[in-house]
């Protein structure tokens, strides 16, 4: 017996959508793309899961690893870029008194 067509998951939520707004049955879809039964409807059931946990998460599911260590890493450059700016200042500072007001900012 040979292996069912590898379908892409695009088109899987397309065969679950159509078959949620009653466009088409489960058995229907599974026919017109060549899988089984079984499979489209595994295919509805995880989209339904996927869906319900989606929503159950709501916008209270805080950012996601990557948004996490980009915020991180921006914490960390405004710390290095705040203490620059401090270090500048002081050796601008200390310039001034080691060779007294400059001729430009008179």
């Amino acid at each position: 017996m040979s292996r069912p067509p590898v379908i892409p998951a695009a088109d899987k939520v397309r065969i679950v959508l159509s078959i949620l707004a009653g466009e088409m049955t489960c058995a229907e879809a599974a026919r017109r793309n060549k899988v089984s039964e079984t499979s489209v409807s595994n295919w509805k059931r995880a989209f339904l899961d996927g869906g319900g946990a989606a929503i159950e998460a709501g916008s209270h599911a805080g950012p996601n690893a990557t948004e996490r260590a980009l915020a991180a890493e921006v914490e960390e450059l405004k710390a290095a870029l705040g203490e620059a700016h401090v270090e500048l200042r002081v050796w601008k500072k200390s310039a001034e008194y080691r060779l007294g007001p400059s001729r430009t900012s008179r």
